[in-house]
């Protein structure tokens, strides 16, 4: 049967009510505990999780129910200089500096890698198995770095892949929403609706959440009849085990 991936972004303390929420909307629908969380371990450098406890019970219970939980960066800042004009106005416009794996060298990608990874085991007692940059973005260092530290997963608008064993497990666009502005939320919805059936004959369907898509209520309607619909005929699945 074909599945449906669908994970959740930006989780953070900053973002705790909110992932809440979602956590429990996705439970109303049918959904249970088989999606990914995506955990930020010090977002934008002022919500680092040994300061907050609390976050990280529950983290640990929602993991413990069976919910993936996947490393998402390190601040989810973009402090980079970028080389290109293009770059940086990608980097400034369309990510609103949140691209934070998008200009780093290899160097750099590691060490913030082996640090997110050190906070998750030091805070939370998990190993950790995969990667998603903020805004799906990679700069070539990124890639090598995620190759050489042995990641089992990874993944960007496009694509999820093995960094590790350089195989590409599954190809297609992921749909995701934004609600910065009334344009975003209209082409939100329209890329939603086309692509409940334009990528229809997909294996598998991806999906993402972020905290301010609670922010419009036409959003969370659409990604409550999306997952619904797909859900009619697909299976849930994780990211783990397409690596399996």
């Amino acid at each position: 049967m074909k599945k449906i991936l669908l994970s959740v972004h930006d989780v953070t303390p900053r973002h705790f009510e909110r992932v809440k929420t979602i956590h429990a909307l996705l439970q109303g629908i049918g959904v249970e505990n088989r999606y990914a969380m995506l955990v930020v371990p010090d977002f934008w450098q002022e919500w680092p999780l040994a300061e907050h406890q609390e976050f990280v019970d529950w983290i640990n219970n929602r993991a413990a129910d069976g919910v993936e939980i996947i490393l998402h960066g390190f601040t989810h800042l973009d402090d980079s200089t970028h080389n290109s004009f293009f770059k940086n106005w990608k980097a400034r416009t369309l990510t609103a500096r949140e691209g934070e794996f998008y200009g780093l060298s290899q160097k750099s990608a590691t060490m913030r890698l082996q640090q997110g990874a050190l906070v998750l085991r030091n805070t939370c007692g998990m190993e950790v198995q995969g990667f998603i940059a903020p805004a799906w973005l990679y700069s070539k260092g990124t890639c090598a770095a995620l190759a050489d530290l042995g990641f089992s997963f990874a993944e960007d608008h496009w694509h999820v892949w093995s960094p590790g064993r350089k195989k590409t497990l599954c190809r297609g666009p992921v749909v995701s929403y934004a609600s910065r502005s009334e344009g975003r939320i209209y082409s939100s919805l329209f890329w939603s609706k086309l692509a409940n059936w334009l990528l229809r004959p997909l294996p598998i369907f991806r999906m993402a959440v972020h905290p301010h898509d609670l922010d419009s209520a036409r959003l969370v309607r659409e990604i409550k009849r999306t997952i619904k619909r797909q859900l009619q005929h697909r299976t849930l699945c994780q990211y783990a085990e397409l690596v399996e």
